[in-house]
């Protein structure tokens, strides 16, 4: 590709933003807070967390910031506050992170500290440090980390956040390379969910990368670093040509107009998702100029030309999620989770959705028949019953989930007492079914299958069960199925 010529217009935007109040752009390469996450964080702190002597605490010597050179300051090991630093977790033009131990509650946390006054270019940037915490705490969600506090303590601004052990998804990234399919649409559709809730209460990220979601040692992503977060009726505040957010992630018109939106987010959030996937960016450049024409103007690379194995409806979703036209991508975070968690859903193997709701019930087995799973339920009363579980013959999107278990041979006798029985369901219904040409009561329930619920699958095929066994002993007296 030849390089285009420089645009004056893109270069003024990106040249300034060192003096700029509000503009932190930067390439996908730059430092961010939790660029160095030590990966074994949560061992370190449950041995310091066992460690802790709150009566000690006064004790210990505070720390002491060197304003012209932070390599000088001493931190670790020191009282800050009501917190001992007992280690560096990252840092960043703006300030650095620690792992720390709350001397009143005796519990580790992220503890963020800004840099010095000298160190960052205006008052604002402090300002900003305060209005993440501010942001992110009106945020509870298992998605989103979840700030304790926020304060100032000798001259220094900082937010109490929640530890979370596991990593930031760069280094995951950098370590193993391009993630499962199934992993990777697992954490985006986690992070989409978090996502949803901070729309649902007005507010947008403005800044989503694979630095910004940290991953806990459940392997539960949860979304970070709300310093770039903005509520919905504030309006922008910046210099002409001036862009927040990390440029590689920036959806077209955000370059072109300044402008954030929740589809801006869902753009932002579909170049991870390719990121997870395809191991590198979907637009790179040599230099920024380039690199915004890239993105403005070049198609999107096919993921299923990297790797084959990724689904269709994996790279599809992506496209869509990172469409150039706004009007083209999921709305906000609520759609954007809907549509993944819909694809998650059809490729999970209905084997997964059993183990999940029924892995840990002694009084259910299974076995795979084909393209059905025959399970075995041991009812209190010593009976069995049959219940089987399979998908419908619907094309993907669209798909079932079926349970259903054979009560008795549907004679017209039974017809009036089949009745009133199901009347008193709470999950499926009684039907009638031909099985070997023979009219049989049929137990069924249906859920989507892409959004089908392990609890409520759970629930279903044990109230089935219970229920086809209750209605074949009450109108045969046997236990044949």
């Amino acid at each position: 590709m030849n390089q285009p010529s420089s645009d004056p217009d893109i270069d003024a935007k990106f040249s300034s933003e060192a003096n700029s109040e509000e503009t932190v752009i930067g390439l996908d390469m730059q430092d961010s807070f939790l660029e160095e996450t030590i990966d074994p964080v949560q061992d370190l702190a449950e041995y310091l967390w066992e460690s802790h002597d709150e009566s000690r605490h006064a004790e210990l010597e505070e720390v002491a910031f060197h304003d012209d050179d932070e390599n000088l300051d001493h931190v670790i090991g020191r009282r800050f506050s009501i917190y001992r630093c007992d280690a560096l977790l990252g840092k960043g033009g703006m300030g650095r992170v620690y792992l720390a131990n709350h001397s009143q509650l005796g519990r580790p946390c992220a503890l963020k500290l800004s840099s010095s006054p000298k160190q960052i270019p205006s008052d604002s940037e402090w300002k900003r440090t305060v209005k993440e915490g501010r942001s992110a705490a009106s945020l509870i969600h298992p998605n989103i980390v979840t700030v304790h506090a926020i304060g100032e303590y000798q001259g220094r601004h900082f937010i109490e956040m929640e530890l979370v052990s596991g990593g930031s998804l760069k280094s995951i990234l950098r370590k193993d390379g391009p993630l499962p399919f199934l992993k990777a649409l697992q954490w985006v559709c986690g992070i989409s969910q978090g996502l949803a809730f901070a729309h649902r209460h007005s507010i947008l990220h403005r800044d989503i990368k694979p630095e910004n979601i940290l991953v806990c040692s459940l392997g539960i992503p949860k979304l970070a670093d709300f310093g770039l977060a903005r509520h919905l009726s504030h309006p922008e505040q910046l210099p002409d040509g001036q862009v927040q957010g990390t440029l590689p992630y920036l959806a077209p018109e955000v370059l072109q107009t300044g402008k954030h939106s929740t589809t801006s987010d869902v753009y932002s959030l579909g170049v991870t998702l390719f990121y997870l996937l395809a191991g590198h960016l979907p637009y790179t450049g040599k230099n920024r100029t380039e690199l915004v024409q890239n993105i403005l103007s070049q198609p999107l690379p096919l993921l299923r030309e990297i790797n084959p194995e990724i689904p269709l409806e994996v790279a599809g979703a992506v496209a869509r999620m990172m469409s150039k036209s706004p009007d083209s991508r999921p709305e906000n975070g609520t759609s954007a989770s809907h549509l993944l968690s819909s694809i998650l859903g059809q490729l999970r193997h209905v084997e997964s959705i059993l183990e999940e709701a029924l892995g840990h019930d002694p009084s259910v087995s299974w076995l795979r028949c084909d393209d059905k799973y025959r399970l075995t339920v041991r009812l209190p009363d010593g009976r069995k019953q049959n219940v089987f579980v399979e998908s419908s013959d619907h094309r993907s999107d669209q798909q079932l989930l079926l349970i259903y278990s054979t009560c008795c041979p549907a004679q017209s006798t039974f017809y009036e007492q089949a009745l009133r029985l199901n009347a008193a369901l709470s999950h499926g219904a009684l039907t009638i079914r031909d099985i070997d040409g023979i009219p049989h009561f049929v137990m069924i329930n249906t859920y989507p299958r892409g959004t089908a619920d392990p609890e409520e699958v759970r629930k279903s095929v044990l109230e089935i069960s219970a229920f086809s066994d209750r209605v074949e002993k009450m109108l045969t007296g046997v236990d044949l199925h």
